[in-house]
């Protein structure tokens, strides 16, 4: 059964969604993003039950401590932050822990944690940083797509 299914059995009203944020490919100069809008846009999609931020161990420590004010949970890894993200992913999907998982990247190395999730009945949305900044491949393995502006 799906998560969502289970969940609207269980009396939920909304479904569960899992942010996840692939800092190193999303906050770059050429992107002017928020946290705040990036929680916003994941929101329109039900109840935030998971936020994480993904940094690489040369994240400044001022994006941290902002990221954590904004309810964000930090996981900075010295490997491959794409590895530690969709292997997150993919456990959440399994685990049944969302029944919507945006993932925030313009990287199409989630493509196949994006195809993972389809095949187990979890909404996935593609939420790039901005319109220069999209993935074709991300929003076509995705059931839905966003864009900050």
């Amino acid at each position: 059964m799906s998560g969502l299914l289970a969940g609207l059995r269980n009396g939920e009203s909304e479904s569960r969604v899992g942010v996840y944020v692939d800092g190193p490919n999303v906050f770059r100069e050429e992107f002017d993003v928020d946290l705040d809008d990036i929680r916003e846009a994941a929101a329109s999609e039900g109840n935030l039950a998971v936020k994480r931020l993904y940094l690489d161990d040369g994240a400044p420590p001022e994006l941290i401590r902002a990221a954590e004010a904004r309810g964000f949970e930090v996981v900075v890894t010295s490997g491959d932050v794409d590895v530690k993200l969709a292997v997150d992913v993919t456990e959440a999907v399994v685990d049944d822990t969302v029944d919507t998982l945006v993932v925030v990247s313009r990287d199409t190395d989630f493509k196949p944690a994006l195809e993972v999730a389809n095949r187990r009945g979890v909404r996935t949305v593609a939420l790039a940083p901005g319109e220069h900044g999209r993935s074709d491949a991300l929003r076509n393995a995705a059931q839905a797509d966003l864009t900050l502006e």
